[in-house]
């Protein structure tokens, strides 16, 4: 079996960063520039963690390509970690936009794009009652709050390797079995024992457990697992999860903002999924800052009637700009005309491309890696165990060789996700794209194995 040569790793590193730095004088000049107002040099401290040693400064996107201010064009298989899934600029969402903007961006009122989207989330996933925030941290702090509403109780319960926003809850991990907050989390509020439970994902056994201290509001979690690659429910362990939570008295939450990737009707549609609440956001609106939160019928009359009996508007849900007119009127066009049929169907065609080509070419060189993808989602991991769970997941990270894939890509024209080895596919990237993708892949994996 072919092995990577860890000497020759350094060395195309050092070559790499060399390219990139020659390559991009203008991005170089505007890193420093920002960094006397911005801290950092960049809007978000994220920003800092792309594999290049600054990170490139856009200058215009559309479809599936970005160009930056030096002039390089890439082919975006980032598309804005699933914020732009489906496409930079997307004419019907740019062209909604421009009009709404001249018409009116927020003013505290609905209009009639709140019943165009509500209806179309209600056709794509069954909740007949759906509500707006301007992030999916929002719509899951607020599905929280709903929870905890209808319960009575106070914790949650999420799995190891989640991804659900900020939210200060959720932002734990499991170390040797026990619950602490994540090493990477800037001024943790709370001790994370007073709120949240977590098990591992694919865990019944742990699930009912933890679910039977009787103290549980809902389990959040996303169909499959996103941030730590991908990681798939095993068979039957989704009823599970539906069946133990309705036993125990929880809500069940489903956060579909990674995993609308997978069809129209994202995880839930894909796996069968029957939440109590979804949320979604990221894509939704094309990159406007927008998400969502649904519900069932019965969480509906039970905020109604203690919405009534509080007579306050003072709930802890919402903000002066959530449902704002702009949004609203993106996430119409986006459901309507770009998030369709169609759209799903190429972009999983080309998924399944890159990955058969991916895998083809792993085989083909006896490399110990590996291929996931769920819909427009692919995964490349760098050992050939399909994980369970986030811990079997992390135990594969390879961050030396996970840095320089991304940059090599880079270098050649090809963006990758920031954090993680992911690629996305949106509905403009094109057969021609991917054999380009597959091409690089080949050559990548000659160059660093020995």
């Amino acid at each position: 079996m072919a092995r990577v040569d860890r000497d020759r790793l350094a060395t195309m590193m050092a070559s790499e960063e060399l390219r990139f730095t020659a390559d991009h004088p203008k991005s170089a000049a505007l890193f420093e520039r920002t960094r006397k107002s911005v801290h950092r040099g960049v809007p978000m401290p994220w920003m800092t963690q792309w594999a290049s040693p600054f990170p490139i400064f856009a200058d215009s996107a559309r479809g599936a390509r970005i160009r930056d201010v030096d002039g390089h064009d890439y082919i975006d298989f980032s598309l804005g970690d699933t914020g732009a899934l489906f496409g930079h600029s997307a004419a019907p969402i740019a062209e909604a936009v421009a009009d709404q903007a001249g018409r009116g961006i927020t003013h505290m009122l609905p209009t009639e794009d709140a019943a165009r989207v509500g209806e179309a989330l209600t056709a794509r996933f069954g909740l007949p009652n759906w509500q707006f925030a301007l992030s999916a941290t929002d719509a899951n702090r607020f599905a929280i709050r709903l929870a905890r509403l209808v319960t009575g109780r106070r914790r949650i319960l999420v799995f190891n390797g989640c991804y659900h926003g900020s939210l200060d809850e959720t932002l734990v991990s499991l170390e040797n079995g026990v619950m602490r907050p994540m090493a990477t989390t800037m001024g943790a509020a709370l001790d994370p024992a007073e709120t949240t439970r977590m098990v591992e994902f694919n865990d019944v056994a742990a699930l009912e457990a933890a679910l039977a201290e009787g103290d549980v509001a809902c389990v959040l979690c996303e169909p499959a697992l996103t941030n730590v690659g991908l990681v798939f429910p095993a068979p039957g362990f989704h009823q599970a999860v539906r069946d133990l939570s309705r036993k125990h008295g929880a809500m069940l939450v489903v956060d579909e903002t990674h995993t609308i990737c997978a069809g129209p009707g994202g995880g839930t549609g894909y796996f069968g999924l029957d939440p109590d609440i979804i949320t979604l956001g990221k894509p939704l609106a094309g990159g406007i800052a927008g998400a969502v939160y649904g519900f069932s019928e019965a969480i509906g009359e039970r905020v109604a009637d203690w919405i009534d009996e509080i007579g306050s508007f003072v709930t802890g849900i919402g903000g002066t700009l959530s449902g704002n007119a702009l949004a609203m009127r993106a996430m119409a066009a986006s459901l309507e005309n770009v998030m369709t049929d169609e759209a799903y169907a190429h972009m999983t065609e080309q998924a399944t491309r890159l990955a058969d080509g991916v895998s083809d070419i792993i085989a083909a060189r006896d490399l110990d890696w590996g291929i996931g993808r769920l819909g427009a989602r692919i995964e490349y991991r760098f050992h050939g165990r399909e994980p369970a769970n986030a811990t079997e997941a992390q135990a594969g990270d390879d961050p030396d060789l996970d840095r320089l894939f991304r940059l090599y890509f880079l270098n050649r024209g090809i963006l990758l996700t920031i954090f993680y080895n992911v690629s996305l596919v949106s509905p403009e990237t094109s057969a021609a794209d991917i054999d380009r993708h597959n091409d690089l892949f080949a050559k990548f994996a000659g160059a660093v194995t020995a």
